[in-house]
């Protein structure tokens, strides 16, 4: 299977779009252009309610209900830049959320496994996702911190929320040569981290700091933990 090919009819946000590729990513250092070409498609707006399509394009997360948010697009771009796609990859998105990254990781990978602890932003974000043509990615309602077992394993993890450290099944399903970009740390101090799995061992680089919801799991924060 072959990346998705996302086509937009023209609208109004054509030029908001663009202009945050410009403004917000190929001026703070993001040069992929297979990256910057799949979020000048990608219609940010319709995966937020319509109240908010005012702010879709600019340089903030935004609320998607559930306590949840959409990543800021410098943010989003950051981390899906650290997994360095090629086109042939399996990547597991731990966190769909919006479904917005799952869109724009559809253009950039063979296979996208996403998996969402909320039912009805999973569901949504599948409906989405569906308008837009984005066969080849799978939503899975479960806990993220468990992985994807049956499906691994994956050339790339991108996780979209905090953990105190790092899932062991994380590591456990990332592919030889795989990458795993992850935000760690507590309510008041978060580091977004690249793991990459080679022959010799694991190797560890801290990205900068960072700001994400909490992910709650098995292997993450309990749901009762006051962390936020």
């Amino acid at each position: 299977m072959k990346p998705a090919t996302i086509r937009v009819k023209k609208d109004i946000f054509r030029r908001a779009r663009l202009a945050m590729v410009r403004e917000q990513l190929v001026k703070r250092g993001i040069t992929q252009r297979p990256l910057l070409h799949a979020m000048a498609i990608v219609p940010r707006h319709i995966f937020i309610e319509e109240a908010l399509y005012a702010q879709a394009y600019a340089d903030c997360a935004l609320p998607i209900g559930e306590k949840q948010t959409i990543s800021q697009p410098y943010t989003i771009a950051r981390m899906i830049e650290s997994l360095v796609l090629k086109g042939a990859e399996r990547v597991l998105e731990i966190g769909s959320g919006s479904g917005y990254q799952s869109a724009v990781l559809s253009m950039m990978a063979e296979r996208v496994f996403s998996m969402e602890r909320i039912s009805r932003i999973a569901a949504r974000a599948r409906k989405i996702l569906d308008g837009l043509l984005c066969s080849n990615v799978v939503v899975r309602v479960g806990d993220g911190t468990r992985g994807w077992p049956e499906e691994a394993p994956f050339d790339a993890i991108i996780v979209s929320a905090f953990s105190p450290g790092i899932p062991p099944a994380c590591i456990d399903q990332l592919a030889q040569g795989g990458r795993l970009v992850i935000p760690v740390g507590g309510p008041d101090t978060q580091k977004l981290v690249l793991i990459t799995r080679r022959k010799s061992g694991i190797s560890k680089k801290v990205l900068g700091d960072c700001r994400f919801v909490r992910l709650v799991g098995k292997d993450g924060w309990r749901e009762g933990d006051k962390v936020c």
